[in-house]
């Protein structure tokens, strides 16, 4: 008896712990607004090993990429800086290309692209810095075969991985 009333107490504290996991945001309650400046472009053009990696307006493509996710995760609300609660500023400060996968040939055929960002989060009440931090979106992709797409459908994919992490960063706070 007492053992099966042992297992029932046991059974019953392992179904109401928990692993502490949600999906609610972790800010302070006072940060309701944000402020998404425009990002700067700090990537080194000039340099003959970067050149043909440009991809004109990139900055403008993830900082629209991050007011989307911010849009989609609804925990923020999109202000103009004035009225925000938080500022993110942000310049593009790297964007690479790496070979993964090549044939006999020495042919490529599986690419990974990187973006990475600087980032500073300011509370825009007290001028203080939230969090300051470089990110890096990643996606690869192939050249051929059934899983190929194309560069651009990528540089996608990588705007997405890099605003998911950012948002995650802000909410979150991993």
């Amino acid at each position: 008896m007492i053992r099966r009333f042992s297992l029932g107490l046991l059974v019953i504290f392992a179904a109401l712990s928990g692993c502490g996991y949600t999906t609610g945001s972790l800010l302070p309650p006072q940060y309701k607004t944000l402020y998404v400046e425009p990002f700067g472009n700090k990537i080194d053009f000039v340099n003959e090993n970067v050149r043909a990696l440009y991809v004109p307006l990139m900055e403008v493509k993830v900082r629209s990429a991050v007011i989307d996710r911010f849009q989609l995760d609804g925990h923020l609300r999109l202000h103009d800086s004035e009225q925000s609660d938080l500022v993110l500023k942000g310049d593009l400060i790297g964007f690479e290309r790496d070979d993964l996968r090549t044939d006999d040939n020495q042919n490529v055929q599986e690419y990974r692209l990187r973006v990475t960002v600087s980032l500073t989060m300011l509370d825009n009440t007290t001028g203080k810095t939230f969090w300051k931090e470089t990110i890096a979106g990643e996606s690869t992709y192939f050249t051929s075969g059934p899983q190929a797409k194309s560069e651009t459908a990528a540089l996608d994919e990588t705007m997405t991985d890099l605003s998911r992490r950012i948002v995650e960063r802000t909410i979150e706070n991993w």
